[in-house]
Parts: C-alpha cells; structure tokens; sequence
C-alpha cells in the first residue's frame, strides 16, 4: 500500500499597492545532533521553548552548541582518515558494536555515530551466508563546520547520522498508512484576519506596509507544525521542519542565497501582476532513478539525486480554507526548478538540504529491506536497529509544535495578496516499488564481500 502524500504547509506573501510583502515563519539554516542528551538548548541554530514555539537561536546559543559540539566530536582515525568511493556498513556488525559499546557503559563511538563517515547510501548487499545486510556508499572524514554541522572535510556533505537511520527503520509501518511528510500551516483565522487587515491597508492613500508589520504578524498569528509518520522528538522530524523553512526563507528573500545564480522567487516575481487567490506552493519530494537489482535480489542499486522541488497553485477560499488546483504558475515552476538544478551544490553550503537527502536515502533503504524481507532472506536479525531491542539510549528533541511570521517587502508593478506554501513529502514506497534488473550488480555485490574477522565496516 503506498503512502499518502501530504504536501501542504504555508507562508504568505501579500502587498498593498505596489509593494509585494512576504510573511513567513523564522526558519533556520541548519539542525546537527550535539550527541548530548540535553536537546532543548540551541541546536544548529534553532531554540525550541517549553511549550514548543521555534525561534532562531541568539548568536549566543549558536556559540555554545558549536563549542559544545566540537568539545564532543572526535576527529576520525586510521583508515577513516582517507575518503573513500565506496564504504561499506554491515548492519550485523554494527549492532554488535553497538551492544559492546553498551556493555561497557561507554560512550557510543562517533564512528558508530555518524556510520563510518558516510555521506549516502547507494548500495544495499544481501549475504545469506553470512547473515548479513550491508549498505555502501561514498565516505569521507568528518570535520565540525563553523555553522555547527558535522561533514565531509572535502565535498562538505552532511554524514549520515545512526539516529536517523533507526527512526527510519522504526516508521517504516507507521510510514505504509500515513506518509512521511512535514507541513507548517497557519489557521484559516489567521488568513481571515490578515486578509481584512489588507483590505483596510490597501483602502489607505500610498500605504508602506513596513508600518503595519507588527499588525501583519500579530494577525496572521503562530502557524502549526504537523509531521506524519515519524517521531516528533526525533532529530528525523527537526530535520524535516529545518529544510521546509530554509526551502522558504531563500524563496522569500529572508535570507541571502549561498550559491550564485539562484534568485530568490520574490526577486523572479517582481514587477509581475498576480492574482490575489492564487498562491504558488512548494515542497520538497523524493527524486530517485528505478532501484537495480540482481535477478536473485541480494543486490541493490540506488541512484538519482534525491530531492526535488515541486509547485502548484493553491486557491485561497473566503473561509480561510486552501484548495489545491493542480494548476502551475510559470515563475514559481522556474524557481522550483531551479532549486532542483542546483540542489547538490546547495546541500554542500547548507547542511540542512543534505541531512534531507540523507533522510530519504534512509527511508528508501529501510523501506526496501522490509518490503522485500531482506532481514529473513539474510538471516540477519535488525532488532537492534528497528527499535524492538533498546540497544541505545536516545536523547529527544522538545517537539516543534509553531512558528512565529517574519516579514520580507519586494516592489512590484500592482497590488496583490498571495499566499504560498510548502512542505516536504517522503515518498519511500513508491521508489521501493520502482526496479529494474542490473547484471553489473552482480560483480560489485562480490567484490564487497568481507571476511567474518573484519571490522564493521570497511573500504
């Protein structure tokens, strides 16, 4: 059964006369684990309080957690100093490691942490005769970047992190009815009042909204965070909601761009006209080439590049409500578009779009080990890994429940009122259901093959 999609979350964008306003929730640019157990303090600069409200970290929070992550994280050592094309990861053996490691009452490595320095999964090896399931992919040795993130030293990828890896392992059934996905949408109430505050802004000679922000924010109010199919305390979900917000403050022009050639869509949309109820959405989705596979499924490939950015216009009904037309405005498709061009360049400057592709690489593998019953095939028990054994303590994130609107003002040629909005989406089901037969795969599945006195993982 495939997942169903939930692609909906929001800002909005308005103006009165000729100025375009933007009203957005405070994102942030990145989300790191610390490796703490404290989680409420600063985390790549975003603060969640007690009651759940997201507001970017002070300068002075960012310098700790990035104090504190540096004083946690340890530099690789021996062969994990070198990067490398392909790595390989046993799962069995990895659980193992993780069981000693506890047995000891000790520290979980940062080898086991960030899972031997990979930055994505692009093969998934099956051997029964072993009892064993590997996954392989590039690695590199990791550093602690100045904007608290940990990545690859040369290509500035985000690592993939074991936390991230369980939680995927864990959703996988909750994931089969309700999707993986993120949204932060306000209240039909909020669009109701900000529309009227618009109205009677737009009734004024040569209003400057500037003025009336304050009045803006206050009327349209705290929007709400939904996340589907995963735990909301995971660094899973901190994730999903740190890329949906930076996807919309570059859109918006809140922030700057890190990468040349990528405008923002306000500054793609000025001086265009635009109706005042029909509002481009985005949102970020699964993006993956048909898995390969050897004929006797022991052997898997995955391939593409991972995310891409979609849009459609939604209609802004009397009521506050949104309906979905299915209909595409041409500058917001350039801009998705753009973001998807660009994506890889953009996931190396900020993290956070890596750690995303890092996610879905997760779901996709966890995904295709349960649906194909890789773990009976192998013989390899993953109760280590899904959840069912608690092999390791894990810290939890205070749930993101709202976020408060910031304002961004762009000129154009007429007054109009837009709202747009965005999400992400996990589709793993449906790439999982996607194969072709690859008989190359068959020479890479031995060739990866270890020796039972080997490490965990190895080159």
């Amino acid at each position: 059964m495939k997942p169903q999609t939930n692609r909906s979350g929001f800002r909005h964008l308005f103006s009165a006369r000729n100025v375009l306003v933007a009203v957005a929730t405070l994102g942030f640019s990145t989300l790191l684990y610390g490796g703490g157990n404290n989680r409420q303090s600063a985390v790549g600069g975003v603060s969640i309080d007690a009651s759940g409200l997201v507001r970017a970290a002070a300068p002075g929070e960012q310098a700790d957690f990035l104090n504190q992550l540096r004083a946690e994280v340890r530099k690789p050592e021996g062969a994990l100093v070198e990067a490398c094309d392909l790595r390989m990861v046993s799962l069995a053996k990895l659980q193992a490691a993780i069981r000693e490691s506890k047995q000891k009452g000790e520290r979980l490595p940062d080898d086991i942490r960030y899972l031997a320095g990979l930055l994505r999964v692009e093969y998934v090896f099956v051997y029964p005769d072993q009892q064993d399931i590997v996954i392989a992919g590039p690695a590199e040795p990791w550093i602690v970047r100045d904007d608290a993130t940990v990545v690859g030293a040369q290509s500035g990828q985000p690592t993939l992190h074991l936390e991230d890896l369980m939680t995927a392992m864990e959703s996988v059934e909750l994931a089969r009815t309700a999707g993986i996905s993120c949204s932060i949408e306000p209240t039909a109430e909020g669009r109701q009042r900000l529309n009227a505050l618009m109205r009677r802004i737009r009734s004024r000679p040569q209003p400057d909204p500037r003025q009336f922000e304050p009045a803006m924010r206050a009327a349209f109010g705290p929007q709400t965070v939904k996340l589907t199919g995963i735990p909301g305390d995971s660094r899973y979900a901190r994730v999903l909601v740190a890329a949906d917000f930076e996807m919309k403050r570059l859109a918006m022009d809140l922030v700057e761009s890190p990468i040349p050639n990528f405008p923002s869509y306000m500054q793609m949309a000025r001086n265009q006209n635009q109706s005042a109820s029909s509002n481009p959405r985005w949102w970020m989705t699964t993006d993956y080439d048909a898995l390969e596979r050897t004929e006797d499924r022991l052997a898997w490939r995955i391939s593409g590049q991972g995310v891409k950015t979609m849009t459609e216009i939604d209609r802004l009904k009397e009521d506050g409500q949104v309906e979905q037309t299915g209909r595409v405005d041409k500058t917001a498709q350039k801009w998705a578009d753009r973001m998807t061009e660009k994506f890889g360049e953009l996931a190396s400057r900020k993290a956070v779009f890596g750690d995303l592709r890092n996610l879905m690489d997760l779901s996709v593998v966890a995904t295709l080990i349960t649906q194909e019953r890789l773990a009976e095939i192998s013989g390899c028990s993953l109760d280590g890994l899904n959840g069912t054994e608690p092999v390791v303590e894990r810290a939890t994130f205070q749930v993101p429940k709202a976020i408060e609107p910031q304002s961004s003002f762009v000129r154009g040629t007429k007054g109009w009122v837009v709202s747009t909005s965005g999400g992400v989406s996990v589709n793993a089901f449906e790439i999982v259901e996607s194969q072709k037969i690859a008989a190359n795969l068959e020479q890479v599945h031995q060739k990866s093959s270890r020796k039972a006195s080997e490490s965990w993982w190895w080159n």
